[in-house]
């Protein structure tokens, strides 16, 4: 296995290469990146890095898709388009550790999961950059609220459809080339296991993960300092918990749903 590694190295180079290039990463996310691709491509197989390159390169052209339109909903999250070495471990470092496990722990119950866990990254990227350009407002997972659109917890009937899509890209292709498992399952497990862990991510956002205030906007926000240069103070949720670590929270939880259906299947 370990001689997978050199080629997953330098193929996790190239693509990241071209990432930063094309605007999609910055200098610390392509380090994240290389290293997550490096573990899941060397220690997952081509599956497993075909699975984290769907999300990569979908995500990437979805956050430059009528970026113009979502300049509004933007100025609420913690981050751009431009991925950090944050965002690179949040969204693909529970998948690359489970990469990991599957060789020092063989058990068939690593590939599901795994299909959980970049189905739900998949699936919330998917809400966030399309769920953002629908035409009727989000309304809070907890109270059906409507909000802004943007606000952490907020969602909509077009970003709640995109994140089930997003979830069975992942799966489908994960059953097409697959040796062991049928089209089908993988499909319910990419599907129900990404739109699980999208709205786990939007319950946490609405909830208890950090939002700031901006006095001088009067606008709600992700960031200490908000768009317009000035310091935001603390509205609600747990210090600790940012973006990032919602997104990781999320997708372990998405990757158990997905495995809690293979389970069902197994049995059935």
């Amino acid at each position: 296995m370990l001689t997978d590694i050199a080629p997953a190295f330098l193929l996790s180079m190239t693509i990241s290469g071209l990432a930063y290039w094309r605007g999609s990463l910055s200098r610390s996310g392509v380090l994240g990146a290389v290293v997550v691709g490096t573990l899941t491509f060397g220690f997952g197989g081509w599956l497993w890095g075909g699975l984290l390159g769907i999300f990569f390169v979908s995500s990437s052209l979805l956050s430059h898709f009528k970026e113009s339109d979502k300049r509004q909903a933007a100025e609420k999250f913690d981050k751009g388009h431009q991925r950090d070495i944050g965002q690179a471990l949040a969204n693909g470092g529970v998948g690359a550790v489970v990469a990991l496990l599957s060789v020092l722990l063989p058990w068939p119950g690593w590939f599901p999961l795994f299909i959980g866990i970049m189905a739900t990254v998949n699936a919330d990227t998917w809400a966030t950059e399309l769920g953002t350009l629908s035409k009727s407002p989000p309304r809070l997972v907890t109270t059906g609220r409507v909000v802004e659109v943007g606000t952490s917890g907020g969602v909509s009937p077009l970003g709640t459809l995109v994140s089930l899509l997003g979830g069975l890209v992942i799966g489908l292709p994960a059953g097409l080339f697959s040796a062991d498992l049928p089209i089908l399952a993988a499909s319910l497990m990419g599907g129900l296991g990404g739109l699980a862990g999208s709205l786990c991510d939007s319950l946490l956002g609405a909830t208890v993960q950090q939002i700031y205030y901006c006095d001088h906007c009067q606008k709600d926000t992700e960031r200490k300092i908000h768009k317009c240069g000035h310091q935001t103070r603390s509205l609600r949720g747990w210090s600790w918990l940012n973006n990032d670590l919602v997104n990781l929270i999320s997708s372990l939880f998405g990757g158990l749903v997905a495995l809690a259906v293979w389970r069902a299947l197994q049995a059935g």
